[in-house]
């Protein structure tokens, strides 16, 4: 099928080159989750040349800003994360990222960019109701940006209606998009066991307690807690990524871990998985008599879409692109985004915008300019459709 030509407002298309210009300069300074320093300091600018209120701080780098159109409506957020990853991007772009190992490699830039741009254009021509929320988010990448925003007050001080964010999707093909109601990418949990035993000699395990082994049996068992625990007809995935143990060939350590993840497209599922886990962890404990310690440094739910608000956001996609290119019976993604945090307290939906390139965290990953004005006009006809 070939890539429609997509129907932006003249006014957002002649933003194109200024939101490229943006993303390039984010581009070729990434940061990373929480030290968004001079992605925040560069939005703050440009929102505050609009003459919007911006407020500061928010999760650390996070910022917020109002389009009020004085008429009493709904009140309707847009979200956009800012943080690049912790790896080297593989490029010769002139503006190809300047800090070695950190890399704008998921398009982060991109969204910023775009809403940057919706930001703009919003403010000259205004909705006739109701207020729009824009909300610039730090740390997506695992960081618990939306938690730390949710903390300093995002939603009992800008308090929304609905709320909508958009990822480009290199699955699909450019000039396609697609969103569905209910979930729409999977939770996450990160988890990571410390195993504490007692070290000795390999010719005299009995005088040890070898926690190589205990990490051993947890790394098939974990990943067997699915196939016994959860309802075969559920989404559910837990994988062990790391085991670390043991300096040489005739040493029992004293000392073992593991780390991993686990997915789910239900929070019930979710909270299955991790009462497993945490029960297998004191089952093996008592078993070996080594001492295991749980964490879970990150987990957010599944990011679900409001039956409502996905077909607003689907009907706003064909405005742009043509109903024809919309698909809104796919499969969920197996990614997560802590934006379901938002989505918990408010109804919403999550939406992706196909362009051709790699995927999204490998190296030669590159974000498509040409997606800038047609994702800035699927969020103006998102606010037009409810906001008149």
């Amino acid at each position: 099928m070939t890539a429609p030509r997509p129907n932006v407002p003249a006014a957002l298309q002649a933003l194109a080159p200024t939101m490229t210009a943006w993303r390039h300069e984010i581009h070729a300074w990434p940061e990373l989750g929480f030290e968004e320093e001079k992605t925040s300091a560069l939005v703050i600018r440009e929102l505050r040349a609009l003459g919007l209120d911006v407020h500061t701080g928010l999760g650390g780098t996070g910022v917020v800003a109002v389009i009020d159109s004085g008429v009493p409506g709904l009140s309707i957020g847009l979200r956009a994360d800012m943080d690049a990853l912790p790896m080297d991007e593989d490029s010769d772009l002139p503006f190809r990222s300047q800090r070695p190992g950190v890399a704008h490699t998921c398009g982060h830039d991109g969204h910023t960019s775009a809403l940057l741009g919706t930001a703009r254009h919003l403010a000259a021509h205004p909705p006739a109701t109701g207020r729009v929320v824009l909300i610039f988010q730090p740390a997506e990448e695992g960081g618990r940006g939306a938690i730390r925003m949710i903390e300093d007050g995002l939603l009992t001080r800008w308090p929304c209606d609905e709320v909508y964010a958009f990822h480009n999707m290199p699955a699909l093909a450019t000039g396609e998009a697609s969103v569905r109601s209910g979930a729409t990418l999977q939770s996450l949990a990160v988890f990571e066991i410390a195993i504490e035993g007692v070290g000795g000699h390999a010719a005299a395990p009995h005088r040890a307690t070898d926690p190589l082994q205990v990490a051993a049996r947890l790394a098939v068992d974990i990943p067997a807690i699915v196939g016994r625990h959860i309802d075969p007809m559920e989404a559910a995935l837990i994988n062990v990524g790391s085991l670390q143990a043991g300096t040489t060939h005739n040493i029992i350590p004293s000392t073992a871990t593991l780390s991993g993840t686990l997915r789910s497209l239900s929070k019930d599922v979710h909270d299955e998985l991790l009462k497993r886990l945490r029960a297998l962890c004191e089952g093996h404990a008592q078993m070996s008599g080594c001492s295991i310690a749980l964490e879970i440094p990150h987990s957010c739910p599944p990011c679900v879409n409001a039956p409502e608000q996905a077909a607003l956001a689907a009907d706003a996609i064909a405005d742009v692109l043509g109903a024809e290119h919309v698909k809104t019976d796919l499969r969920a993604y197996p990614f997560s985004d802590d934006f379901s945090y938002m989505l918990e307290q408010w109804p919403g939906a999550y939406l992706f915008l196909g362009m051709d390139s790699a995927m999204c965290h490998h190296p030669t990953f590159r974000f498509d300019d040409g997606l800038l004005p047609v994702a800035a006009a699927v969020f103006d006809r998102i606010v037009r459709r409810r906001l008149g």
